[in-house]
């Protein structure tokens, strides 16, 4: 019997009358160690022997130690999560491997975890009891563990990825009206934390970013403001630590509105007025808002006193964090970019601001269908959508649509041959059109009396043939030959020039002698 090469393993048969094998194997620290495995046959032992040395052979190297599933998640949120993630994060992220997977699947061994046992977990938590979105975080949690251990070559696959859970959708979000907004601030103006809502409805910050917020933070001689630390509870301490993004940190314009109050508070707890621009003082690391015994803010009781206070107004329920949906929708209402929006809320995209933030609302839907209703009603024409009076009461509702001036139709191939029939209505001119008639008025009795009275002496003062020189030049002047020359004598009352015939005209009230030349008023 020929001599096995080296890594071939050896298999031999015990006391106990099973059978081993065992073979020098890679470690995932980097070293390599005889392993051994165990089997009621010699067939059985050799096939689970070959598997090991088919892995080493493909480069996988084989774990130190043999994991379970509740010791590898304690390895995981200690040496992973905590130097990774934000204490928040790090604390949901234990809560929801303490509560909903340690219990079911901890003891399996981590390589032989399966899909089948993951399914039948989540399944469990769905005739529990628990919501689609809570399974949703189960997975994820542990998917994103399982992850780590295929990356450290601990497991062969994810097995969390392969699982089927129902779809989860998010819930339907109604922000409030500014109305509804505005009788919310008029309630809370007596409350010592109105300064916190106006900001959450007035920037959209979030509740951590108010709440840590202090006073070097704060720059009233600039007028502006830093959003750059937030306060959490973390288990059971106020933790204060950076915001949730880097697009989070972020400067503020400090309005009016904003700045009243917050100079209030400043004047009533230190019993002086706000700094400078730019001025150190003592109190600068110190929060704005504080509780009665001057302590930091418990979220809890913030949100808490949020909802007496809307109950107190009558007005629907929505939570804390739902203000930002509020100060989003009315920044897009008001037609402030989407751009600045985004920068306002603090949002590391565009598309999180418009998405997720920004709703429609039911006001702004039915003037759209309504001008789009007219549009379609009149057959798209620009022109006849303006001439609609009940929709424009300007001089644009005098105009017809446009007509073309060529042979070919609509379609003329040059622009210029178009034309457009205005027929102006006398009784309802728009601000401008009287204006121009105003001024065609004063340039006819300019003309009139250069040419007609500047002929008086010096000397002289204005008498009667004066005027009558003046009223005989104005209708020789004739308005209406006026109307037909040019604009904007065509804007004058009472003209049209498809029906215009000037008539043959000799001004009966003419002096019978013209004025003598070279006279003057004086």
């Amino acid at each position: 019997m020929s001599r096995k090469a080296n890594g071939e393993g050896s298999i031999y048969h015990r006391k106990d009358g099973r059978y081993g094998a065992s073979a020098f194997v890679s470690l995932t620290n980097g070293t390599r160690k005889r392993i051994h495995v165990y089997a009621a046959t010699r067939q059985e032992v050799h096939d689970r022997l070959a598997e090991k040395l088919a892995l080493e052979r493909k480069g996988i190297r084989t774990p130190e130690k043999e994991w379970t599933v509740a010791g590898y998640l304690d390895y995981w949120l200690s040496e992973v999560v905590a130097t990774k993630n934000r204490p928040r994060t790090a604390d949901l992220y234990e809560s929801t491997v303490r509560v909903h997977i340690v219990p079911r699947i901890g003891r399996i061994r981590l390589t032989k975890l399966t899909v089948a046992d993951v399914q039948r977990m989540l399944n469990d938590d769905l005739a529990a009891g628990a919501s689609v979105r809570t399974v949703h975080k189960t997975r994820t949690v542990l998917r994103a563990a399982l992850s780590r251990a295929e990356r450290e070559e601990l497991v062969l696959r994810n097995v969390a990825k392969l699982v089927e859970i129902p779809a989860w959708e998010r819930k339907p979000i109604t922000p409030w009206t500014p109305q509804e907004a505005s009788w919310f601030l008029e309630l809370a103006s007596i409350h010592r934390w109105y300064a916190a809502y106006l900001m959450l409805l007035m920037y959209g910050m979030r509740r951590g970013e108010v709440l840590g917020l202090s006073w070097g933070s704060i720059d009233f001689g600039r007028g502006e403001f830093r959003v750059q630390q937030q306060l959490q509870r973390i288990g059971a301490t106020l933790t204060l630590g950076p915001v949730k993004t880097t697009a989070g940190r972020r400067v503020l314009p400090l309005i009016d509105a904003v700045r009243e109050p917050l100079e209030a508070i400043y004047r009533q707890r230190f019993g002086e007025e706000p700094p400078a621009r730019g001025a150190d003082t003592v109190h600068d690391q110190e929060l704005v808002f504080l509780s009665k015994t001057g302590t930091w803010v418990d979220p809890k009781n913030f949100v808490r006193t949020f909802h007496e206070l809307r109950e107190a107004a009558a007005l629907p329920r929505i939570t804390v964090h739902h203000t930002r949906h509020t100060a989003a929708t009315m920044l897009k209402n008001l037609g402030v970019p989407a751009r600045d929006a985004q920068l306002i809320l603090g949002h590391a995209h565009v598309t999180t601001t418009q998405q997720l933030y920004q709703h429609g609302d039911v006001t702004g839907q039915y003037r759209a269908l309504e001008q789009m209703g007219e549009q379609l009603i009149t057959g798209g024409v620009a022109v006849k959508n303006c001439g609609k009076l009940y929709l424009s009461t300007g001089e644009g509702a005098n105009f017809a649509p446009l007509t073309s001036g060529g042979t070919s139709g609509a379609r003329t191939h040059d622009t210029l041959l178009k034309s457009v029939m205005c027929i102006v209505s006398a009784g309802h001119p728009t601000p401008v059109i009287r204006h121009l008639r105003a001024r065609a008025y004063a340039q006819i009795v300019g003309c009139v009396a250069v040419k007609e009275c500047c002929k008086t002496d010096a000397d002289s003062s204005v008498d009667v043939a004066d005027m009558l020189a003046l009223l005989a030049g104005l209708r020789r002047m004739r308005p209406d030959v006026l109307r037909s020359l040019s604009f904007p004598f065509n804007l004058l009352p009472g003209f049209h020039p498809s029906t215009y015939d000037p008539p043959e005209y000799t001004p009966a009230d003419a002096p019978a002698a013209p004025p003598e030349p070279n006279r003057r008023l004086s």
